[in-house]
């Protein structure tokens, strides 16, 4: 099987990955916020891909998405609280867009509920409607501990703490329990395709 594993610098998604890649190939898939980071966090992303490559003993394919133009549109355009789970649903869009190229079989993500604020099942279900693709959590029922210790063992923690970057996007009270015709209404003020097809032209691949 084929994943395309959706990985942020924190800890999570690269545990996530990890995981899944006992079970087939990973095509790695980072999202960068910049400019509503305080730096580029890629090139943290590709020191944890190395690792996850190294740990895995498996070549690993790195997708580099220039996401802060969508962040950009979404900030401008939308309503505040709703910024993370619209935010999110566009990070699933490049995952299906790229499984599509690549002929993955599923997207792999990093939520365990109730990490942070955001991460409901509410919100999950309203992220991931009408994707029409299958999305695996492996982490979805793991306390922080687990994840952590699992972080430490394969040698990505270290890096993750590195790449601990306060996202500026993020808004003082995000939705925990986001409206699901809400978020789609917001939606139609964003040009979805034809920002998905800029952004994914202009980003960047790395086999490591």
């Amino acid at each position: 099987m084929k994943f395309i594993c959706l990985i942020s610098t924190g800890i999570d998604s690269p545990v996530a990955t990890y995981l899944m890649s006992r079970y087939g190939d990973a095509i790695l898939v980072h999202s960068s916020n910049y400019p509503f980071v305080s730096r580029d966090t890629s090139q943290i992303a590709e020191m944890i891909a190395r690792r996850l490559g190294e740990v895995t003993r498996k070549a690993v394919r790195l997708y580099i998405i220039p996401h802060g133009i969508a962040l950009s549109e979404i900030k401008k355009s939308c309503e505040e609280k709703l910024t993370c789970v619209l935010c999110k649903r566009m990070m699933l869009r490049y995952g299906r867009y790229i499984a599509e190229m690549e002929k993955g079989d599923a997207i792999v993500t990093g939520e365990s509920l109730g990490q942070v604020a955001s991460q409901t099942l509410n919100n999950i279900f309203v992220e991931q409607y009408n994707l029409k693709f299958p999305v695996i959590r492996p982490l979805i029922g793991m306390d922080k501990e687990e994840i952590i210790r699992i972080a430490r063992e394969i040698g990505t923690y270290d890096l993750s703490m590195q790449g601990n970057i306060t996202c500026e996007a993020v808004p003082r009270k995000p939705a925990t329990r986001a409206n699901l015709s809400k978020v789609l209404e917001e939606e139609k003020k964003l040009s979805v395709k034809s920002l998905i097809r800029r952004i994914i032209d202009e980003a960047k691949v790395l086999d490591l």
